[in-house]
């Protein structure tokens, strides 16, 4: 961990812990305003995941509807207080606040018991380690609780949800398997007719073939990410087998700045209707993908390196696929279409990690919240 990395991280921890608990009593001396809503991400410029829906539902239901969306990351440090700032002094008038990932500024006080904050976790069925379980999330050092005054958890299915709890140090109940919002449209026959037509007049050489997606998740952390599948041979593997199958590597929007070279036009999810086969290594996608029932394979050339770094919340062999260590095993599960065992596991595995993933996620979660009736 580089040293500049770790004086941000301070950095930060001295704004939330000080800064913005500050700015955030003085705009409590005006009431929370009954039907005020905030979107809020620090990772991105526009809403994205299952914020998006929710504010799409919500938008034309009469409520006074705010988006602080920004990508920190790429902000002078200056900006980034001025955004802070200005969302603490709306977020103390809010009767709702919806985040998608981690927001330091919603944790960093004592929130008013008449805001609720609704965290629409990005990521669904259990796989990697997260916050509190592993110091690639939250570092031993930190100082503060990024997951505190959460209200509501959405999760995809009743097995997340004490693991979610554990996780983000939260009071039980607090995690509920409503669905994933994002996950409605997969359910949508026309979308999904819509995104196999755009992608094949995109990529008019993948007719007649198979679509294979490589889709890998990133290591380390948002700062410094890495992957070491794409660098193990994987593109000779491409190279060997291009005749038969047509492939697409996607990789996870922290390493897009790393493989400017895989750009795709397409999301990860507007190419599950087209995808014959998808590969990944400890990517969450693969519960997304569960939802269409389709076989995939799972590449992990550091596999006992990773178990014994961050670990799993399950047994990573469990899943309804082969489990491929090296690129010459990979090439050769392929060819053999090692995948066709597992098909008739797949129901059961969708229905455990993903089953409350069944397209009406969206009202399920402002039902809850008593914004939809």
């Amino acid at each position: 961990m580089s040293v500049l990395f770790t004086l941000k991280q301070y950095v930060k921890m001295v704004i939330q812990n000080k800064y913005l608990p500050y700015i955030y009593q003085k705009a409590c001396k005006k009431p929370v305003k009954k039907g005020k809503i905030l979107f809020a991400d620090a990772h991105h410029t526009e809403l994205t995941g299952n914020m998006k829906p929710v504010y799409q539902k919500l938008k034309n239901g009469g409520y006074d509807i705010q988006l602080y969306c920004e990508d920190i990351q790429t902000m002078p440090v200056w900006r980034m207080i001025a955004f802070m700032k200005e969302f603490m002094q709306v977020y103390a008038q809010a009767e709702y606040v919806f985040i998608n990932s981690y927001f330091l500024p919603v944790s960093s006080c004592r929130k008013r018991k008449e805001t609720t904050v609704v965290q629409l976790w990005h990521s669904g069925g259990l796989m990697k380690k997260m916050g509190y379980d592993t110091t690639e999330d939250i570092p031993k050092y930190y100082k503060g609780n990024p997951t505190a005054n959460y209200d509501l958890v959405t999760v995809s299915a009743p097995c997340c949800e004490a693991v979610w709890e554990k996780a983000l140090h939260l009071s039980q109940g607090t995690a509920k398997a409503l669905g994933l919002a994002r996950t409605d449209i997969y359910f949508d026959k026309e979308w999904n007719v819509d995104n196999k037509c755009r992608f094949y007049q995109r990529y008019p050489e993948a007719r007649n073939k198979k679509i294979c997606v490589y889709a890998p998740s990133f290591e380390g952390n948002a700062a410094h990410p890495y992957n070491r599948g794409i660098e193990s041979g994987i593109l000779d593997i491409m190279k060997h087998l291009e005749k038969e199958w047509f492939f697409i590597i996607k990789v996870h929007p922290h390493m897009e700045k790393n493989y400017p070279m895989y750009h795709c036009d397409f999301s990860t999810e507007e190419l599950f209707a087209v995808t014959d086969l998808l590969i990944t290594d400890y990517s969450s996608v693969v519960y997304d993908y569960l939802i269409y029932q389709k076989s995939f394979l799972l590449y992990a050339p550091d596999l006992e390196e990773y178990k014994q770094q961050r670990g799993f919340y399950l047994e990573y062999e469990s899943l309804p696929a082969p489990v491929i260590t090296s690129s010459d095993a990979l090439e050769a599960a392929m060819r053999e279409q090692a995948w066709l065992p597992y098909a008739s596991d797949l129901v059961k595995c969708y229905q455990e990690y993903m089953g409350a993933c069944d397209g009406h996620a969206t009202d399920k979660i402002l039902k809850k919240l008593s914004l939809y009736s």
